[in-house]
Order: structure tokens, then C-alpha cells, then sequence
């Protein structure tokens, strides 16, 4: 088991996937997480880290960047694929405590969203949000939204959730980024 499941071996954030947030039989634990290998039996990308002297992740890699990374994923699967380079560049430079406290934040932040600020059907576009943004406007639209609980606000669940879409929404598109998967 790895010591840090919510970060794949990959560069994925496995901590901000929408399986990794599910209760129930489709729940992922994260990369190699306890019962991680009942859901996905075999993994190229681990078994290649294994045969590369076990590096935990592949920017470790005496063969980092390889052909796997040197062409942009032009698809999704559950999660972004978009920040793969730059998240492995940040642990690298920053250091992977820094990364992670980084990460770990944002999981705390999409766990609010996903609890208290969810219809049932945002699941996919607030995991998107919490990866892809920069993490300082995800902490201002949570800021945001709990002020204005904080404030009274008479917003209703539906006003509550249109009004996170909304600011979430905004501060990708003054970004440049599109808040959906790839396909």
C-alpha cells in the first residue's frame, strides 16, 4: 500500500477524483489504496515504477519525462488529466510535503462542496473545479460561499448551489479553463 493513495504514481490527483468520493461498490481508494488492486487489478504505470526500482512517483524516474509524458493526454477519464506535468513539477520543486498539503487542502475544500453545497449532480464539475483552479480562487469561492451562510443569506439549496457553479464557473473562464472532462 502506498503512503500516499490521494497521489498517483501517475501524477493524478486521486484525492480529487469523483470515485474517490463515492460511498458505495465503485468507491476507488486511491493509487494502490487498501483494496485499490481489487478494482483494478493490473496497473502499467505501477508495474513500470516497479520495474524502475519502485519509484513512489514517476517524475522520481531516471527515465522521467518518457514517451508517456512527452505527448499531452488529449482525454479524460473520472479526472483531469491536465495538470499532470505542472502537479509533478510542483512536488519536484516545492517538495511533496508542500505538494501535498496543497492537495490535501483542496481535498478539504471539495469535501465542503461535495456536503454542503451539492444538488446530487455536481459531483463531477466541483471535482474538476478543485483540481483544475488555482488553489487561492477555490479558497475564495468557499470563502464566498460560507460568508454569505455566515451572512444569513436566504439562498435555498438550488440558490446555494447555482450561486457555487456560478463563481467556480467565472474564475475558470477568467482563467482559460474549461471546467469539463475531456472525452
Amino acid at each position: 500500500m502506498r503512503r500516499h493513495p490521494e497521489f498517483a504514481v501517475c501524477g493524478l490527483n486521486c484525492g480529487l477524483c469523483p470515485r474517490y468520493h463515492t460511498d458505495g461498490s465503485s468507491r476507488c481508494p486511491g493509487c494502490e489504496g487498501q483494496g485499490f488492486y481489487e478494482k483494478h487489478p493490473t496497473c502499467g504505470v505501477i508495474s513500470c515504477s516497479k520495474r524502475h526500482g519502485g519509484v513512489e512517483f514517476c517524475y522520481e524516474c531516471s527515465d522521467y519525462p518518457c514517451e508517456r509524458f512527452s505527448r499531452e493526454d488529449e482525454g479524460d477519464s473520472f479526472i483531469s488529466y491536465r495538470n499532470v506535468l505542472s502537479d509533478f513539477e510542483a512536488a519536484r520543486s516545492g517538495g511533496l510535503d508542500a505538494y501535498l498539503e496543497n492537495l490535501h487542502r483542496r481535498m478539504e475544500l471539495l469535501r465542503y462542496l461535495l456536503e454542503d453545497v451539492n444538488d446530487g449532480r455536481r459531483k463531477s464539475f466541483y471535482c474538476s473545479a478543485a483540481n483544475l483552479l488555482p488553489l487561492e480562487d477555490l479558497e475564495e469561492v468557499v470563502g464566498d460561499i460560507r460568508r454569505a451562510e455566515d451572512d444569513g443569506s436566504s439562498l435555498d439549496d438550488k440558490g446555494r448551489v447555482s450561486r457555487a457553479v456560478r463563481l467556480l464557473t467565472e474564475k475558470a473562464e477568467d482563467k482559460g479553463i474549461v471546467l469539463v472532462l475531456r472525452t
